[in-house]
């Protein structure tokens, strides 16, 4: 069976948000994952070539000012002709994000996140994990520590360096790179199954 094709797409200002995508996209990988780590400020033809072929386009970035980053506003607006086409109709989406703040507005990055894909006409897959630390017997060290549902989200110190991510946070990343890479086989059998059944009907 061919493998699923799973690209990471993201931004990151300082390394932090870097982290998380080199555990999402490893994650993916070792889940039997064709996969790419994509950084919007470097694209290439290979790499709009890589998305476009993607069963799944994971989608990264930090949260400045209550969204994701100039940056990657630039790369999701090069992607208007690839809306007018819905030329990634019915691929997967997902996405993580990281903030200072332990709040810090991330649900307004991921919400952003799962509409921009849905205006391409994806389907967005949540985190798929309970919140974590939402009691006294809790700690900081669970998965999805902060408690988010539409995808990743981490909180990193912004006077530290990327040793400072939580390792929290990164085994969260980790999580979502394998359900990802999980629901992305999933669909590229389903339709492997359909695209048979299609060819034996016609025969």
């Amino acid at each position: 069976m061919t493998k699923p094709t799973v690209a990471v797409v993201y931004y990151s200002g300082s390394g932090h948000t870097k982290v998380l995508a080199d555990a999402v996209v490893g994650a993916a990988a070792a889940s039997g994952a064709v996969t790419a780590l994509l950084p919007v400020a470097a694209m290439t033809e290979e790499s709009w070539n890589f998305i476009d072929e993607a069963d799944a386009i994971i989608f990264g970035a930090p949260t400045y000012m209550g969204t994701a980053p100039s940056a990657f506003h630039a790369f999701a607006e090069k992607t208007a002709g690839r809306w007018a086409v819905q030329k990634w109709h019915n691929k997967l989406g997902a996405g993580f994000t990281n903030a200072a703040c332990k709040a810090g507005d991330k649900n307004s990055t991921l919400d952003y996140f799962s509409t921009f894909a849905a205006q391409h006409g994806m389907n967005w897959i949540n985190l798929g994990l309970l919140p974590g630390w939402k009691s006294t017997k809790g700690t900081e060290n669970d998965l999805n520590r902060f408690g988010y549902f539409n995808g990743a989200a981490a909180q990193t110190f912004s006077d530290v360096g990327i040793e400072g991510v939580h390792p929290a946070d990164i085994a969260t990343a980790e999580h979502l790179g394998r359900r990802v890479a999980h629901m992305a086989a999933i669909f590229a059998a389903g339709r492997s199954t359909i695209d048979r059944e299609l060819v034996t009907a016609g025969a």
